[in-house]
């Protein structure tokens, strides 16, 4: 992965945002963050904070950053504001897989697996239960404000804790304002209304097996000769079902991209489990 990303992979694409030179710390190279991301993403680690912890005690991942230790926000920034960047070199990652005869383009694979998101349960609901939420969290804002009115013999100790309180009580009433303003009830595949989550709006609550996260739900096409990943997508809802189409057509963007067939996946066939199948899908 090391001598890919180093010496085949065109990382231009990431040029525009790692450009100033004139203010600022020196930046770590994107190579070397695509390095430690895509490593630990392998291993099955897909927290930014414990992925900057493997940079400073794994052996692996420290050998592979350069024995830099980039800081969690960092590797969060990386990932959330170059998205469209990483796509274009999972294209490029795709031909040279198919360069080496790593994809053999006759069976797919399709399932879903449940990924937390770094997003709090707190902060989820439906816009009727957010705005109960930030009543009552505006609520105690005034019975803080309304003891330290009435009380002038508490003490400096306690004043403080009720100021610190109260700063923390408006930060998450505000958080809250914002996300009512700029959103709308999200709804489910039949159309009813679904929670939301004012840190992580795209997320959703997903059962899985050790019961309900916050999170996403990862679904990936892998081919059959090597498991190589042609299509993937996270979304937040634990229906994958609708979503069967949307990764039939990414699938059939990334074979068209490989072998400039028009239609390259006639005449093969997608492997997936009960959660798939559906009268629509088999149109």
């Amino acid at each position: 992965m090391s001598e890919l990303i180093d010496k085949k992979l065109d990382l231009k694409v990431f040029d525009l945002k790692y450009n100033n030179d004139i203010t600022g710390s020196k930046a770590i190279e994107p190579r070397i963050l695509l390095k430690i991301i895509l490593y630990s993403y392998s291993q099955g680690v897909i927290s930014s904070r414990k992925i900057a912890k493997l940079c400073q005690v794994h052996m692996i991942t420290k050998a592979l950053a350069e024995d830099t230790e980039p800081h969690y926000t960092t590797i969060s920034n990386f990932v959330s504001g170059m998205e469209n960047e990483i796509e274009k070199v999972f294209s490029e990652v795709l031909l040279i897989c198919h360069e080496l005869k790593l994809i053999t383009g006759k069976m797919f694979a399709l399932d879903g697996c449940r990924l937390p998101s770094n997003a709090s349960k707190e902060y989820s609901g439906t816009r009727k239960e957010l705005q109960e939420k930030h009543e009552k969290i505006k609520k105690i804002c005034r019975e803080i404000m309304k003891k330290h009115r009435e009380n002038d013999r508490i003490s400096e100790k306690e004043k403080a804790k009720d100021k610190k309180k109260l700063k923390n009580m408006r930060r998450k009433a505000d958080r809250i304002l914002e996300f009512l303003n700029t959103h709308e009830d999200r709804r489910g595949a039949s159309g009813e209304i679904v929670k939301s989550n004012v840190t992580d709006p795209e997320s959703g609550k997903i059962k899985g097996p050790h019961g309900i996260i916050q999170g996403y739900n990862g679904i990936a096409v892998a081919d059959d000769k090597n498991q190589v990943i042609i299509a993937a997508n996270a979304y937040g809802t634990v229906a994958e079902g609708q979503f069967f189409s949307e990764m039939l057509e990414q699938t059939e963007t990334s074979m068209k991209a490989l072998t400039g067939k028009k239609k390259p996946l006639k005449g093969k066939i997608i492997l997936g489990d009960n959660a798939y199948f559906s009268e629509d899908n088999l149109w």
